[in-house]
């Protein structure tokens, strides 16, 4: 437990510093090494990408909180817009939960190495989402939503990579999208770690200090850390190529989803 906790506090670091620096999620990071740590400490094979899933998304409520503060105080967050979103993404994330728990590992894992990959391409190739049509349908938010907040539950992750592209695609400016996919962030984290918390409750084989699927140790660590450097990674933001960096940390994804394949 001792040896997990220190490493998620090296890893709460590094993910809140590339979130920052990126504009990424810390999901991206946490939920493959977490995993790789799980496996490490021989938790049950069909535990591990669960688990890595649940303490991520418990770790995303502390930073989206804080996220969404920022965007409010620079009155970035359209909370209309917020509003009409959130519906579908608290359904579709209360059902990605509920998903996870039916499925096996392997699939878990399988899906986010695609996630992986994804945006590693994205990264690599600078590729930015393009202002297209009109405002869509509240049907069209409502049905777009729950599939975002199913997938981003599925995957541990905040949403951004894929609200974001979706609300600049419907001619949303690229600051007001990200302050309201950092909005949107909150009850996803919300309603899936409460998920994973009760649905985990009375599995077997869950390891100490275990809040149903969710690893407190790796959720205190991470969060320890993460709440300090996700700033810093802002700044330097400013400061660094990070364009070009991206490049560079795209081959760490790819690097993370093959090792996904044959941990």
């Amino acid at each position: 437990m001792i040896s997990i906790f220190l490493a998620s506090i090296l890893l709460g670091a590094v993910a809140g510093l590339t979130a920052g620096l990126f504009g990424i999620g810390g999901g991206l990071v946490i939920v493959p090494v977490l995993a790789m740590l799980f496996a490490a400490q021989e938790f049950p094979a069909e535990l591990v990408m669960i688990m890595s899933v649940a303490t991520s998304l418990a770790t995303i409520i502390l930073t989206s909180i804080s996220s969404v503060l920022a965007h409010h105080r620079l009155d970035s967050v359209l909370w209309n817009k917020v509003r009409t979103l959130g519906p579908g993404i608290m359904i579709g994330s209360a059902v990605g939960a509920v998903v996870a728990d039916h499925v096996t590992g392997g699939v878990l894992r399988f899906l986010f190495i695609i996630y992986l990959v994804g945006v590693g391409v994205q990264m690599a190739l600078q590729l930015k989402p393009k202002p297209g049509q009109q405002q869509p349908s509240k049907e069209l938010d409502l049905g777009t939503a729950g599939i975002m907040g199913l997938l981003s539950s599925l995957l541990g992750i905040g949403g951004g990579t894929l609200i974001v592209p979706y609300l600049v695609h419907f001619q949303t400016p690229m600051r007001n999208a990200v302050a309201i996919a950092s909005a949107c962030g909150l009850p996803i984290a919300v309603v899936g770690t409460v998920g994973y918390a009760l649905l985990g409750k009375d599995a077997s084989q869950l390891p100490d200090w275990s809040l149903g699927y969710i690893y407190v140790p790796s959720f205190l660590g991470i969060v320890l850390t993460s709440m300090y450097t996700a700033p810093i990674g802002a700044k330097l933001a400013h400061k660094l190529p990070a364009e070009e960096l991206k490049r560079y940390f795209s081959l760490l994804l790819f690097v993370m989803a093959a090792k996904l394949i044959w941990f």
